[in-house]
């Protein structure tokens, strides 16, 4: 099968997730895309390390099926390669605040001058349209701006979701916007800017609460791991551990009433729908958790599974890598790369198709694996190369 990216060329100026996910998203979509990060490796290669030389596992999972170059792109010579490379390039994928595109020529005033139809993708924290554009800022800095760490936590005690979730749900919006303009060009010939940002991404994800307070001045106050419009909803403890419990709907409502075997439950007034049952969420909460108290999370997962009940248990991390449904999903590739102790556990790509091939097929590269193979294509000698790394450009 022919992946659908095939002859598209990517040039990766980003760091940390948001830019380097989406790049690599359409590496696993075909695409040839080469990472450029400083001499000696980003910054961002070298959060958490898990090898001898350093490396991390959000590295190793951001940078798949991409060839790596290391490039001091501050420097006049650096700068005449990115030119060289831009001309080859369909997409230039750079999360930078506008000032600091401009000032390395990846804005894409410049880029479109050196190739009349190239995709920027430019990803903010704040949006480039914008007088906050120059502004650095990170995933937790737009949960907490969108409102949902306020949400999350408890009176009192805002909490951060320890996951990165709005970088990745950026990530995916700039390869949608990518897919989007590529599509463009091809009936109109013409690149494009491409923009995301994490604060639009947070605000974008938490819109259904920003939509109730703006409306109905709903002033919901936080209740931890408990919902609230809709009930039971909550982590309860089992004998053993904790599940997790959703019931919305009144379908799911009234098997999960049928299983706790109390009739009430379906004409009690306070539970008559789902926003009474959230109102009143203490109530079969309390009924939820006396069941689960008295079970195993297994005896409650059997169980809840055979009434239909949307649950599942608390896994620990190690515990998550060991569990039968996500090992029958098979979405986790072990991939071995240089240094680390044995196979990292890779996330495929979050899609498949059926006619077309997609997905993790190369590791995440070294430091400067490729920057003999990549600049030899552009016309540059063994010499040549030689001195680039003589002088630090390389």
């Amino acid at each position: 099968m022919n992946s659908i990216l095939n002859g598209i060329r990517v040039l990766d100026f980003g760091r940390f997730i948001a830019g380097p996910y989406c790049a690599a998203l359409l590496g696993q979509m075909g695409a040839d895309v080469i990472r450029i990060e400083r001499p000696g490796g980003g910054e961002d290669r070298f959060l958490a390390p898990i090898t001898d030389l350093g490396e991390g596992g959000m590295f190793m999972q951001v940078n798949t099926n991409k060839q790596g170059l290391t490039l001091d792109i501050t420097s006049e010579k650096g700068r005449e390669i990115v030119r060289q490379l831009v001309k080859t390039a369909d997409v230039v994928v750079a999360n930078m605040p506008p000032e600091v595109l401009t000032a390395l020529g990846l804005d894409y005033e410049t880029l479109s001058s050196l190739k009349e139809d190239i995709i920027l993708v430019a990803n903010s924290a704040f949006g480039n349209q914008t007088p906050y554009a120059n502004q650095i800022g990170f995933d937790g800095i737009a949960q907490a701006m969108s409102g949902t760490n306020f949400y999350s936590g408890k009176p009192g005690k805002p909490m951060r979701t320890a996951v990165p979730y709005i970088d990745f749900s950026t990530a995916l919006s700039a390869t949608l916007g990518t897919l989007a303009a590529l599509m463009a060009r091809q009936k109109t010939g013409k690149g494009q800017l491409v923009e995301t940002s994490l604060l639009g991404t947070g605000l974008t994800i938490a819109n259904s609460l920003l939509i109730e307070q703006a409306v109905i001045d709903a002033n919901r106050v936080p209740t931890g791991n408990q919902g609230q419009i809709a009930a039971p909803a909550d982590l309860f403890k089992t004998k053993d551990g904790h599940i997790v419990v959703q019931i919305v709907g009144p379908y799911i409502y009234k098997r999960w009433a049928k299983l706790m075997g109390d009739p009430s439950l379906l004409t009690d007034e306070r539970f008559k729908d789902d926003i009474s049952r959230g109102n009143n969420s203490q109530i079969v909460n309390d009924i939820m958790s006396n069941w689960t108290m008295s079970r195993t999370t297994e005896e409650a997962m059997v169980e809840l599974a055979e009434a239909r009940i949307p649950s599942g248990p608390v896994l620990s991390i190690q515990q998550s890598l060991d569990d039968p449904r996500v090992q029958a999903l098979g979405h986790l590739k072990p991939v071995e790369y240089p240094g680390a102790p044995r196979p990292a556990p890779i996330a495929d790509i979050p899609f498949q198709l059926s006619e077309t091939a997609v997905g993790v097929t190369q590791r995440a590269p070294t430091i400067g694996e490729h920057n003999q193979q990549i600049l030899s294509e552009l016309g540059y000698s063994d010499a040549d190369i030689a001195k680039l790394v003589a002088e630090g450009i390389l």
